[in-house]
């Protein structure tokens, strides 16, 4: 099944794609087509992505073993794109 580790992945790969979706694709047809509907239908989705990103990322420092080095860099790839895929690959792949 599903450990909560696999869990926090694949939050961590959806959080990703609905980042890269939100500001590459919903954003710029926003204001160039000025049609917010994709903007508005990504919008939630992310929302609690990034929550559950988190969340999960603050639960996860202990049984990691991160710094709170560690965790900032954690924290703050959700904010950079394709940050999240580089935690995966970095932090997440080596604690199986």
């Amino acid at each position: 099944m599903f450990s909560s580790l696999n869990i926090f992945r694949i939050v961590a790969l959806l959080e990703g794609i609905s980042y890269i979706l939100l500001l590459f694709i919903a954003t710029p047809i926003k204001y160039l087509l000025n049609d917010p509907q994709y903007v508005k239908m990504l919008g939630m989705p992310h929302g609690i992505l990034f929550v559950a990103y988190v969340a999960l990322a603050i639960l996860f420092k202990k049984q990691f073993s991160w710094t709170n080095k560690q965790l900032a860099i954690v924290l703050l790839a959700s904010i950079i794109p394709f940050g999240t895929f580089y935690i995966d690959r970095k932090y997440l792949n080596l604690a199986k």
